[in-house]
């Protein structure tokens, strides 16, 4: 318990620096996820284009790689942000391709007559899909979503090693304090099961009162 108790101030800052990570990067990772499941559905082809380049691209490309193309790549064309907001923008921008590809899965469980039926009625593309299509489909997808937002809590591990506040990274200070390095990560990991656990629990509850009846 020294460990966690003589640097529970260390432990705390690199707890809510993932935290933060973790909400900050789903919220990106959700809007995009639905922005670019759209476009994947859409009947215009130069938007269904960009969907697959999107997913196809972000998909295949490791999330180090990711990470030093925005810390790195960005500046280069005058954008220059906080680390964090550059971790936020990997993660997110990473996760969506996965949250795309949920929801399109989603997507095409709902029967093909409700989306005629609301086009009969006069309704848009966007009103169909917002209105009719992706509330059915975001009932089926939901443990889905909840597995692939506690694996983007997990990789936020990886912007420690660019100069992000999180949890992994407080094993450095940790070990040049001459603590064990074993403790260190035992601590750690249950920070990372605080928060994963706490995802689970929520997308638990909303499959309870939400999600389609198996």
């Amino acid at each position: 318990m020294d460990v966690l108790t003589d640097n529970f101030a260390l432990y705390g800052r690199g707890f809510l620096g993932t935290l933060e990570l973790t909400v900050y990067a789903s919220l990106l990772a959700l809007a995009l996820g639905f922005l670019m499941a759209s476009f994947r559905v859409a009947p215009v082809r130069s938007l269904r284009a960009v969907g697959t380049v999107w997913v196809t691209v972000l998909r295949n490309t490791p999330l180090t790689l990711l990470f030093f193309a925005v810390v790195l790549g960005l500046p280069r064309f005058g954008l220059v942000l906080p680390f964090q907001l550059f971790a936020v923008l990997a993660l997110g921008c990473y996760t969506s391709a996965f949250i795309c590809e949920v929801l399109r899965s989603g997507i095409n469980t709902v029967h093909k007559g409700q989306g005629e039926a609301a086009r009969s009625l006069g309704m848009t593309f966007g009103q169909t899909l917002g209105g009719v299509v992706l509330p059915q489909a975001f009932r089926t997808v939901i443990p889905p979503i909840g597995s692939t937002l506690i694996a983007l809590a997990k990789n936020s591990a990886i912007a420690g090693a660019f100069s992000v506040t999180e949890l992994l990274g407080t094993y450095k200070v940790l070990s040049e304090r001459g603590y064990n390095i074993i403790w260190s990560f035992i601590w750690i990991a249950v920070g990372y099961l605080v928060i994963t656990l706490a995802i689970s629990a929520l997308f638990h509850l909303m499959e309870k009162r939400w999600g389609v009846a198996r």
